[in-house]
């Protein structure tokens, strides 16, 4: 199999500059050929010296139309690459990428400009939801003087939950969003969240289960059971809307509690519980898992679907 590395992000969003430094790092230097195909050409230029010393050629694909397998596969052999690496054009539709059988994606990454993240997220977001939803890792550079970065984390934790974000200044990366950024008071008994806070509690308990390990957590969720569930288990949660009406998807962690048998899918319930990491099979490895000390019946949320933004 031939290893594959994709990066892409809409012009100028920094794809070249990350191209351009991680070419030139020990840790990613091979001893054959490395095949970069630049779909998009912005200001910045490729260094010929890094290109050299890294045993890269350069391949342009200009058209969208042009990049399809038979092409991929006549390049592979012409230079008959180790490697290949992918400057994707945030442009291009993400979906419609098909790559030659034997080539395997290592690893795929995108570059965001913080100061336009705002305008294509909310004008072109099912072009950006493509290009995140598979991303292992996302880069938000020119992060200087933006106040809004947890809205753009949430807003990408949606789309992709297991990504790696990382905002990144003139000074290099920043550190992660702080505890008081958070809408909600982590030292309440319980912690109650709302309609508007739910999805950020998900989110943040993902990212830093540690703030919530011990605490109760008390909140409006839906009844679903999973079909294999031990007995006395369900997961209560939220719908949540990624990117459009036809792209939903449900929040949330696994619950004990002995008496929900009387409770039936898609019911509304109030659940109150203590917040714990533990193992559990379906997470192949430890995990949140909710102890309810109560669950009541509840009324339909006026919204039953949230929102990140």
């Amino acid at each position: 199999m031939k290893p594959v590395y994709i990066i892409n992000g809409f012009l100028e969003s920094g794809k070249t500059e990350f191209i351009n430094f991680t070419l030139d790092q020990p840790y990613f230097q091979i001893s054959g050929k490395t095949l970069l195909l630049l779909c998009e050409e912005g200001e910045t230029e490729y260094d010929p010296d890094v290109l050299k010393r890294s045993g890269t050629v350069v391949e342009v694909i200009e058209k969208e139309e042009d990049f399809t397998v038979e092409k991929m596969t006549a390049l592979e052999k012409k230079h008959k690459p180790e490697r290949i690496v992918i400057e994707y054009n945030g442009m291009w539709k993400f979906r419609d990428l098909r790559l030659p059988w034997h080539w395997q994606v290592e690893q795929q990454i995108t570059t965001i400009d913080a100061s336009t993240f705002p305008m294509y997220f909310n004008n072109m977001k099912s072009m950006v939801s493509d290009m995140l939803r598979k991303s292992e890792m996302i880069i938000f550079n020119r992060c200087d003087g933006i106040a809004d970065l947890n809205v753009y984390k949430r807003n990408v934790k949606a789309l992709n939950q297991s990504a790696d974000i990382v905002f990144e200044d003139q000074n290099g990366e920043i550190d992660e969003i702080m505890e008081e950024d958070l809408p909600y008071d982590l030292n309440k008994e319980p912690i109650v969240l709302t309609d508007e806070t739910y999805g950020i509690w998900y989110l943040d308990s993902l990212d830093h289960p540690e703030r919530y390990e011990g605490k109760t957590i008390s909140f409006v969720a839906m009844v679903m059971k999973p079909e294999g569930f031990p007995e006395g288990y369900f997961v209560p949660g939220r719908l949540a809307m990624t990117c459009c009406a036809e792209d939903m998807t449900f929040l949330g962690f696994v619950c004990v509690y002995d008496g929900i048998g009387i409770y039936k899918e898609k019911d509304w319930v109030k659940v109150t519980a203590e917040f714990k990491r533990e193992y559990f099979a379906d997470y192949e490895g430890e995990g949140p898992v909710l102890h309810a000390a109560l669950v009541t019946k509840a009324r339909r949320p006026k919204e039953p679907v949230i929102s990140f933004s």
